[in-house]
């Protein structure tokens, strides 16, 4: 079974500073029907203001990956970590038994634009972490590249989780496809673009949600970037 959800049917909230649309339930944004999926529990989609941000606050056992797609996002965090990460690098940082981190947008006349992603750990307690790497374009073109698992690798961060998260550019004659296990479920977030996903069309901020299947397969691309999360049930 895949399920749509269209853009418009996000939670928008707009603080000024910040604009961001919720796939599931966060913060004044509540939908009983969209608590999360699986073991995702978050995507919010946020554009930070130049000069503006995220002032320092807390967070425990959970996954937590930034995934940006302009500007530059400023991370600081009781681990001693001062990180900027630039479009194209994915950031873990496991929450576990406690961190606070700020996150900002330093560049002037400039807007961060990125994906905050939240993931249920199935460790909780452990010691707080954090990793960054480098998604090189050519790893997505036309392809769905690893870029979270539980196991690191070249191009995934380490999550302490039962999730995988996969990445990709389709436009044109490009397709991929992804084997699934039907006891699992998929979830298919198109970030820009357009993209088929079985046969069904994304556009921008879209989401398929897939049951009981056992194939994803992704086509007939515009200048689409999709992530693809592979859950427990």
């Amino acid at each position: 079974m895949l399920t749509l959800r269209k853009s418009a049917e996000r939670g928008y909230a707009d603080h000024g500073w910040l604009k961001s649309f919720h796939s599931f339930s966060f913060a004044n944004y509540f939908d009983p029907a969209h608590m999360g999926f699986g073991n995702l529990r978050v995507i919010n989609e946020d554009r930070i203001a130049p000069g503006t941000g995220f002032g320092t606050h807390g967070h425990r056992d959970m996954e937590i990956i930034s995934y940006v797609l302009s500007g530059n996002l400023a991370h600081q965090d009781s681990m001693g970590n001062v990180k900027g990460i630039p479009p194209g690098d994915v950031q873990r940082m496991s929450a576990g038994s406690g961190v606070r981190h700020s996150e900002f947008n330093h560049a002037k006349g400039e807007q961060t634009h990125f994906l905050q992603i939240w993931i249920e750990p199935n460790v909780t307690g452990i010691d707080p972490g954090y990793e960054q790497k480098t998604v090189p374009e050519t790893a997505k073109r036309g392809q769905l590249a690893l870029v979270a698992a539980p196991e690191a690798s070249e191009h995934s961060v380490k999550i302490h989780a039962d999730a995988r998260m996969y990445a990709g550019l389709f436009t044109g004659a490009e397709s991929a496809q992804l084997a699934l296990d039907a006891a699992r479920k998929a979830y298919v977030f198109l970030i820009r673009g357009t993209l088929q996903a079985n046969g069904h069309t994304l556009q921008a901020g879209d989401a398929a949600m897939l049951e009981g299947e056992t194939l994803l397969a992704l086509s007939a691309g515009q200048e689409a970037e999709v992530l693809v999360f592979d859950l427990a049930a």
